[in-house]
């Protein structure tokens, strides 16, 4: 297996749609390129905030291959492969390395609520079927369980190509318990690392030995928001500081409805998507449409 590090600002990119709804492959190679000029250190394609949960397998792995193809070799491309079926996580797995990924960002699994003893199963089983570095990705907010921080370190600790966690539970105690873990525990975890899933959490993280974020506001500020992570972990902190306060009113707006509602509404005001989704998602309220505006103009994002 290749190894790869996975750190700094990594985008959990948007898919973008026509209004028709089929997917729209320029305006997607135009968003990777823009996170490409803006310094990320890497991509993360078919996540939640890409909508992965609509797309079928030929768009998966059309969606995969065009990031992969634009992006070039030039930093690495992560895909999302999650499933709450072990059989489809290998699947989707199978077919994103096949497109030419570098890692795979795997949710652990929703609605079916395995034990610690489930989790290290299903791990070892994608570990075993996909040669590739696996994220963990932790969301309790949309899988329904939060992962405890001793599960993470038993199955990084049982699976070696899991080498990450993306920790979106919202708490920086537990955050500081698989760092504090992992550095103390035996010599394959002495390299595990820890991203924030939460963009307003990373400096902080950062500060208490996390290694960046998979973000959503790196979709519309992927320099800024690469200038804050990369700050952070220089040590640069009142740099970071200044330009986390600065982004946070985006980083919280980004969240005024679910999940990529907000980011492509941005996205579309900034003129670099379709403002497109597939159900069950929809168009933002309409009351919430000037917020997003507002914010965007005093970051000129728009005029």
């Amino acid at each position: 297996m290749k190894k790869i590090k996975f750190f700094g600002s990594i985008p959990a990119i948007v898919t973008p749609f026509k209004k028709n709804g089929d997917l729209d492959l320029p305006a997607l190679e135009k968003l990777v390129e823009y996170q490409l000029k803006g310094g990320v250190d890497g991509i993360v394609v078919a996540g939640s905030t890409g909508e992965a949960a609509t797309l079928n397998d030929e768009e998966y792995i059309t969606v995969v291959k065009t990031v992969v193809k634009k992006v070039a070799g030039r930093i690495p491309v992560i895909a999302g492969a999650g499933s709450n079926d072990t059989k489809k996580a290998i699947h989707f797995s199978k077919l994103a390395k096949s497109a030419g990924v570098d890692g795979l960002l795997h949710v652990t699994p929703y609605y079916n609520k395995p034990t610690p003893a489930g989790l290290v199963l299903h791990f070892k089983a994608i570990s075993k079927a996909v040669n590739l570095p696996i994220i963990i990705y932790n969301v309790p907010g949309r899988t329904g369980s939060n992962i405890q921080p001793g599960a993470i370190i038993k199955i990084a600790r049982e699976v070696p190509k899991v080498v990450a966690v993306k920790e979106a539970s919202g708490s920086l105690n537990q955050m500081m318990e698989i760092i504090n873990e992992a550095k103390n525990g035996s010599k394959n975890l002495k390299n595990f690392v820890v991203l924030s899933g939460d963009d307003a959490l990373a400096l902080p993280l950062i500060a208490l030995g996390g290694k960046g974020c998979i973000s959503v506001v790196c979709n519309e500020t992927p320099k800024l928001f690469s200038d804050m992570i990369h700050c952070a972990l220089k040590g640069k902190l009142e740099e970071a500081k200044k330009l986390h306060y600065k982004l946070l009113d985006l980083m919280n707006v980004n969240f005024i409805e679910s999940n990529p509602i907000p980011v492509k509404t941005a996205l579309a005001q900034m003129g670099l998507i379709t403002e497109s989704f597939r159900l069950p998602l929809t168009f933002i309220e309409e009351k919430n449409r000037p917020i997003i505006e507002k914010v965007l103009k005093e970051l000129k994002l728009i005029k």
